[in-house]
């Protein structure tokens, strides 16, 4: 097994290139963070999700949502960077899927309540 991220990075990649499936450690066919088990019902991806995730696409610094409130968070923190950023990028996603932003439900509109946006 390839010991630097740099090395899992060139192996996912080659992979992904030949059209190869990483295989997955539960013996499923899909990875957690595709399925329902992988997401949190409240928006964005549960712990499982993120893992499987990582696993999936080597190299990958994915982290969980920033739940804090952000008057609870420093201002200029990282955390408080992370979120901005996820605000910013996924109002553009709202612009772009009219119908996802409309529909209380989805996906996009419960991650965004997680984040606090």
């Amino acid at each position: 097994m390839a010991s630097s991220s740099a090395q899992q990075a060139a192996i996912a990649i080659s992979m992904k290139k030949a059209g190869k499936k990483p295989k997955m450690k539960s013996g499923g066919s899909t990875p957690a963070w595709t399925r329902k088990e992988g997401k949190n019902p409240e928006g964005g991806l549960n712990a499982k999700g993120v893992a499987s995730y990582r696993a999936a696409n080597p190299g990958s610094k994915l982290k969980t949502a920033v739940t804090t409130k952000p008057s609870k968070l420093k201002p200029g923190s990282k955390d408080a960077k992370r979120r901005k950023s996820f605000c910013a990028r996924s109002a553009g996603q709202m612009a772009k899927f009219p119908k996802a932003a409309k529909d209380p439900n989805s996906r996009l509109r419960l991650a965004r309540k997680k984040w606090n946006c």
